[in-house]
């Protein structure tokens, strides 16, 4: 059977091109770079892609690729694990959310808000006797029990920023430790843990090799006395360290010392590795893969017999997955797989079977079981579940590999089913499993393959976790509860889902909410929010801002413009290019809609989003300057061009697929860019930024404001401290409700 002309390589390592003027050329291409084989074996290249990749053959200290490196040795940590009594409820109904199980499947490790910043906690799915593991302020964001019950790993958001590490603490919060990311310039993600718990998968944003290495763990005993060298031309001076796009750097086939700086002051481009971790550190880290200039690398699974990993790797609407063969680290195999969720899927036990969450070759995701041989290769390629119109959302295979529970996402809302898998690669009749509130965001599997823990949202509730044994629905007693989630205010709203049709004729989404009290037949004064991505969705589940703005008389519409997730690959990739126009117009068509519709008041509109969403807030301002009375962009791209310059490298890689290349479509940027139209800018504007913010440096939105005062338009800038590119303490995202929905309320009066 041939392959899949989408395929990357198989039976060979990803290396570097051979230098030469041939290589240079193709990689001024832009295209994907892959090498497929035939049906008689042979190799062919085929779209060279300018975003080189390299699997490492060897451990640091032979000749592996360039910016391959050791993981940080584990930094043992202070013992910080708290009852529950021991910590101030500041919130009355909080979140819990992105639940992990131990082999058990009756205690579950999660991230809670209630003390005001997420946290790690555990505690059992049917008693409330739950203890806070990490006292510290930095924000989790995942959390992984090992399978054999030893360790749990986490990722914290030191300073709220994008910069993140990798820690791992005991069930009892003694000796918690990090594993990764705990070095200046650093980043780390969590990856999976093997099977028998005694290694955990973290991938390492490597350190700028100008930089010096860490003396001391960051923010521990000496921290202090770790200085950063001087910047080179072409850093960018600012918390998070980030190269411009366009730096020079060093050809691909350079040599490093292992640690040692580089052979010139260009910067050198940061690189992707993938490593097993001992959580004791008892074992030295043994190097999977390593990336140069990479969009996203991430280990989802390891075969029970340690032959094979599973990697998902590449830039948004471009992900793959891999299979590397870890004695000799080549790529057997490989599958285009759908955006959205990173655990992409895993192996069969016996690793003949790979099943995937993949859109490949259709327009909505859904399960594939690849069969493989011995070792790795693919024999088969088939669909196992599928359904028409709705996608895969989530995919999570349980403790022996012989069943899934499977998340689709139906028009937003999430429906649950749990079937049987076979070694056949076939899928047995799946079974429903009923749901408390609209949508699952996360999904634990337990020792029972009908009892997942699931963590569910809603229009009517925060997020929690729920146990849901044989089809029951038991809320955690740690959850908040339902009755709570909106103390001393209106009960919130449920929004119905409305359907806009834009001014070329393709079909929209989005959900309507209503505020409490006015009659049906009353315009009302509107707020459009836009969600970020763009490959977001909006799905129905409750928005504190939301309910902010619906508690001051407004009416709040969420739409999917072109561009959201949900409506299937060509929806998505619907606003590529030129298309950006097309989803700017959407958003004024949207608007439209709501007005012709009898909801909204069309002299009383406002429109506000949150990163893509700040971009298409300030779009909609200045490319239809006499449709709203006010906006409010947050975290959003003011000018494509700075934004690119400023960005993190992974995330400019990824991005230049989605907005354009900034060197080839440097023209196609500015037009897109709201700086370019700032002289039509007629409307008071908040804007709104985190000040850690790595993604869209703050920057993006002091430009706007600049240049609107410059121009005699009221504007002004609200900074969170401490916060990112998302905001995640309890205080400051309070605050920029209420400095958001007093600003809208002031200037829609009347």
């Amino acid at each position: 059977m041939a392959a899949d002309p989408r395929d990357p390589v198989t039976e060979a390592p990803l290396s570097p091109p051979p230098g030469g003027a041939g290589s240079k050329d193709r990689a001024e291409d832009g295209a994907k770079d892959r090498a497929v084989a035939d049906g008689a074996g042979t190799v062919r290249a085929e779209d060279a892609d300018p975003f080189v990749r390299a699997v490492a053959t060897e451990l640091p200290g032979g000749t592996g690729p360039v910016g391959a490196r050791p993981a940080p040795e584990p930094v043992l940590l202070p013992d910080t694990a708290l009852p529950v009594d021991a910590v101030p409820r500041s919130l009355v109904s909080h979140g819990c959310w992105y639940p992990s199980v131990d082999p058990g499947g009756r205690h579950v490790a999660f991230v809670c808000d209630r003390a005001g910043v997420p946290q790690l906690w555990a505690g059992p799915v049917e008693g409330d006797d739950v203890h806070l593991l990490d006292d510290e302020p930095h924000p989790v964001t995942e959390v992984a029990w090992s399978p054999d019950g030893r360790w749990i790993a986490y990722t914290t958001a030191p300073g709220g920023g994008e910069h993140t590490r990798v820690l791992c603490v005991r069930p009892d919060g003694t000796g918690r430790r990090v594993l990764a990311g705990g070095e200046p310039g650093t980043s780390a993600h969590l990856g999976c843990w093997t099977h028998d718990g005694s290694a955990l998968a973290v991938t390492v944003a490597e350190a700028p090799a100008h930089l010096p290495p860490a003396g001391a763990e960051a923010g521990g005993p000496g921290a202090d006395a770790v200085s950063p060298a001087p910047l080179p031309e072409g850093w960018a001076a600012r918390d998070g360290r980030a190269t411009l796009l366009t730096a020079p750097s060093r050809p691909p086939t350079a040599a490093l010392a292992p640690g040692g700086p580089p052979a010139s002051a260009e910067p050198v481009p940061r690189t992707l590795s993938a490593y097993l971790v001992a959580p004791d550190g008892s074992a030295a880290p043994v190097l999977l893969a390593s990336e140069r200039d990479a969009a996203s690398l991430r280990v989802c699974d390891v075969s029970r017999d340690g032959r094979l990993a599973l990697l998902r790797r590449g830039p948004r609407g471009r992900r793959e997955a891999l299979v590397v063969r870890l004695h000799d680290l080549r790529v057997t195999c490989g599958v285009p797989v759908a955006d959205g969720d990173p655990w992409i899927g895993a192996f069969a036990p016996d690793a003949r079977t790979l099943w995937l969450r993949s859109d490949h070759a259709r327009e909505h995701a859904a399960l594939y079981a690849v069969v493989l041989d011995r070792r790795g290769h693919r024999l088969g390629l088939t669909v196992a579940a599928e359904r028409d119109g709705s996608g895969l959302d989530l995919l999570a295979l349980d403790r022996d590999g012989r069943g899934a529970v499977l998340s689709w996402n139906v028009r937003g809302v999430s429906e649950l089913e749990v079937a049987a898998l076979a070694a056949a690669g076939t899928a047995g009749p799946p079974r429903a499993v009923p749901l408390p509130h609209e949508v699952v965001t996360r999904v634990a599997v337990t020792a029972d393959p009908d009892a997942p823990v699931v963590a569910l949202s809603g229009s009517l509730r925060r997020p929690g976790v729920w146990w849901l044994p044989q089809g029951a629905s038991l809320r955690t007693p740690w959850s908040s509860r339902d009755e709570d989630v909106a103390p001393g205010a209106h009960p919130p709203v449920r929004p119905v889902p409305v359907r806009p049709v834009a001014r070329d004729g393709l079909d929209l989404g989005g959900w309507y909410y209503r505020a409490p009290g006015r009659s049906p037949a009353e315009p009302a004064p509107c707020v459009l929010h836009l969600h970020g991505g763009p490959e977001e969705q909006e799905r129905p589940v409750f928005e504190p801002l939301y309910h902010e703005l619906l508690g001051r008389g407004l009416d709040v519409f969420a739409p999917d413009v072109r561009g959201s997730s949900g409506y299937g690959r060509s929806f998505v990739d619907a606003d590529l290019g030129r298309g950006r126009f097309a989803a700017i117009d959407d958003v004024a068509d949207c608007a439209a809609h709501a007005v012709l519709e009898g909801l909204a008041d069309p002299r009383r509109l406002a429109v506000m989003g949150h990163s893509y969403g700040g971009y298409l807030a300030m779009a909609s301002l200045v490319w239809h300057p006499d449709l709203f009375r006010t906006g409010v962009p947050v975290c959003g791209m003011s000018d494509l061009t700075t934004f690119f310059a400023g960005t993190e490298p992974w995330l400019a890689r990824s991005a230049a697929h989605k907005y354009g290349h900034p060197d080839r479509d440097r023209e196609l940027l500015h037009e897109l860019s709201p700086m370019s139209r700032i002289d039509a800018l007629r409307v008071p504007v908040l804007a709104v930024h985190g000040e850690h913010d790595t993604n869209v440096p703050p920057g993006e939105s002091e430009q706007f404001v600049r240049a609107a005062r410059e121009r005699g338009v009221e504007a002004e800038l609200l900074v969170l401290r401490d916060e990112g590119h998302d905001f995640r303490r309890a205080d400051n995202r309070r605050a920029f409700r209420r400095a958001a929905a007093d600003w809208i309320q002031r200037h829609l009066a009347g």
